[in-house]
């Protein structure tokens, strides 16, 4: 009996392939066992010297559809497509502190192998049941003055940055990064510059920040399915950590070209394109995907800030404008106040928290009430005080905004290498106030 089933173990195991019989632009076409070939299974398309991973996204009469994680260089009609697993999963852990890995969750830092989680963890996991979830705790201190003080942020809150090219984003998510008050960052660099990610890796986020994160990065020359990939790693990371109870910020930039990728993938399986050319599923990605962030049933929850790179400074256009009515709250930057040299530049007045007011100290929100109607006030009459054609004394309210827009700037605006705590920031912005009210 040993010696049949030392035969038995030595027999190879079954081999499930098809062939390649077509590539469309991103798309291959695969004939063969469709039975073992799910949507989300894994592919290995074998080349001369190479195996190129693939994805099962659709079916097309007696065809299976594949999209590449690599380059197609190579594959030809009648290359084996050999069927690898069914939908993907992860193993991280602790030791991943500190490291940066690829969409798959390889590392790419040089710095090793990566230690094996005990758990795996799903790609493409659902979020929680909303019945079983708890409520959003309370209020997270974010080391930005601007945040902390008119757009308070809780644990489990889910926010969107939104913002044009080259206004400051990068630099807001390393201070968010550096100085938040959680356990652990997980960041998500989804089409990023390849130039850049070094840039934000030792300048920006700093060896103290990468200390308390994992980066999951993914540039902008990676196929779609990678980019695509990356977002669904970064949350799959954070559903690690906040499941062993830990307080995780997840900051992912950018939540466009995570869509982005998700348009080219559906326009490859031939869905129909709607508004601005985006296909039906990104709709329906976008919420699966920025729901798994939140409280968990547990006592650990993500705090999710999602930057969204909204499209010639339209910050009405479809991603947008879906994004935001997902999330618990945005943060709007402008160009015009990086232009003049404030950063970060936020504009307070078109930023909301929706856990706000609960979630500032109440003995400070008539402070901040005042100071938001006092910069309300000044926007209304910028254009005539820049021209010089209001006259001092003919508003008591414009008077009082002339004297505090340069105290509120200078406390508005913030380098990147300062933190200032939830309570500096309140005691700092009644001061401002206060001075006016005492010179009246």
């Amino acid at each position: 009996m040993r010696t049949l089933i030392d035969q038995i173990d030595e027999i190879d195991g079954v081999e499930v392939f098809g062939r390649v019989v077509g590539v469309r632009g991103l798309m291959v076409e695969v004939a063969g066992p469709l039975h073992a070939m799910s949507v989300g299974a894994r592919v290995g398309i074998e080349t001369a010297g190479r195996t190129i991973p693939c994805e099962v996204v659709g079916f097309s009469g007696n065809h299976a559809l594949l999209m590449p994680f690599a380059a197609l260089e190579g594959v030809r009609r009648g290359c084996r497509a050999v069927v690898m697993t069914a939908a993907g999963a992860v193993r991280p852990s602790a030791g991943w502190l500190g490291r940066v890995v690829n969409a798959l969750g390889e590392p790419v830092d040089g710095m090793g192998p990566l230690p094996i989680g005990p758990t795996p963890c799903r790609f493409r996991n659902s979020p929680p049941s909303a019945h079983a979830r708890r409520r959003v705790g309370g209020p997270i201190d974010l080391g930005v003055r601007a945040l902390n003080t008119f757009i308070t942020c809780c644990r489990g809150q889910r926010m969107g940055i939104f913002a044009g090219s080259g206004v400051g984003k990068s630099v807001l998510l390393s201070m968010l990064a550096r100085n938040v008050d959680a356990d652990v960052s997980v960041i998500g660099l989804v089409g990023e510059r390849g130039r850049e990610v070094q840039e934000f890796l030792q300048d920006d986020l700093g060896p103290e920040g990468l200390a308390r994160s994992v980066v999951v990065v993914a540039t902008s020359d990676e196929p779609a399915l990678m980019r695509r990939q990356a977002a669904y790693l970064t949350l799959a990371i954070a559903e690690y950590f906040r499941d062993a109870g830990k307080s995780v910020l997840v900051l992912m930039d950018s939540v466009t070209r995570f869509a982005m990728a998700q348009r080219e993938i559906g326009l490859s399986a031939g869905e129909p394109p709607t508004s601005k050319g985006y296909t039906p599923t990104v709709f329906t990605e976008l919420p699966r995907l920025l729901e798994r962030a939140g409280p968990g049933a547990g006592a650990g929850a993500i705090t999710g800030i999602f930057t969204v790179l909204v499209d010639g400074d339209d910050h009405n256009e479809p991603v947008a404008d879906a994004v935001r009515g997902i999330l618990d709250g945005h943060i709007v930057m402008e160009r015009s106040i990086a232009e003049r040299g404030r950063y970060p530049a936020i504009n307070v007045l078109k930023s909301i928290s929706r856990t706000m007011p609960k979630a500032c100290d109440p003995g400070y929100l008539p402070v901040i009430m005042q100071a938001r109607k006092v910069m309300a006030t000044y926007s209304d009459m910028e254009e005539l005080i820049r021209l010089g054609a209001y006259r001092a004394g003919s508003s008591a309210e414009v008077d009082e905004s002339i004297r505090l827009h340069e105290p509120l700037e200078k406390f508005l605006s913030q380098g990147k290498t300062e933190s200032t705590s939830l309570a500096e920031g309140y005691q700092r912005l009644e001061k401002i106030v206060m001075s006016a009210e005492t010179e009246n």
